[in-house]
């Protein structure tokens, strides 16, 4: 019979002898790893005094983006929430009214907007398939909760901050997205 793969291994069968049934030749070996790991560099990082560099692609939560006035940039067209393979974003959608220019950019907007991180898999096809640029995955992470419901972030909680409010906490949240659409 032909093996499908080139990763047959054939295994030793024979008996054991003396020196292998005491098994000290395999004791030593892993006295011996674990020996040297004691001299090694530890992966370990303080926290909240030392902050982890991440990749420059690393996905974190999600932030509803705004315009350069402020106005939310989601119009509730829903392709974030279709894309989504776990199904961990729901909105609704709203018209919007007479006065309310200044808020909204699009006639339609996201009247409410959730996203439950219990679900969500960080894989960015929310991001992708917004064609506004209204959502993209921040450079956070999702902090520590005790309860499941703090876990579904209302829109609110994802809004990007005011840019001619607190043009400070804007930039904060743009990150590196600053850089990258200053340089374009």
């Amino acid at each position: 019979m032909q093996a499908l793969t080139n990763r047959l291994k054939h295994v030793d069968r024979r008996p054991m002898n003396l020196w292998e049934k005491i098994y000290i030749p395999a004791i030593v070996k892993g006295m011996a790893i674990t020996f040297a790991h004691m001299f090694k560099k530890k992966p370990t990082i303080n926290y909240p005094e030392v902050k982890r560099r991440f990749s420059p692609v690393f996905r974190g939560l999600q932030i509803l983006n705004r315009d350069a006035e402020g106005r939310e940039n989601c119009t509730a067209c829903g392709l974030c929430a279709v894309a989504c393979p776990a199904e961990a974003i729901t909105m609704e959608a709203a018209e919007r009214q007479p006065g309310e220019e200044h808020l909204y950019r699009e006639e339609k907007y996201a009247a409410r907007y959730e996203i439950n991180m219990l679900r969500c898999i960080f894989c960015g096809l929310c991001e992708e398939a917004c064609p506004k640029d209204a959502i993209y995955l921040s450079e956070t992470f999702a902090p520590a909760e005790f309860q499941r419901k703090q876990f579904v972030y209302k829109k609110q909680d994802l809004l990007i901050p005011h840019p001619i409010n607190e043009p400070e906490a804007y930039k904060k949240a743009l990150g590196n997205r600053a850089v990258k659409n200053s340089n374009n």
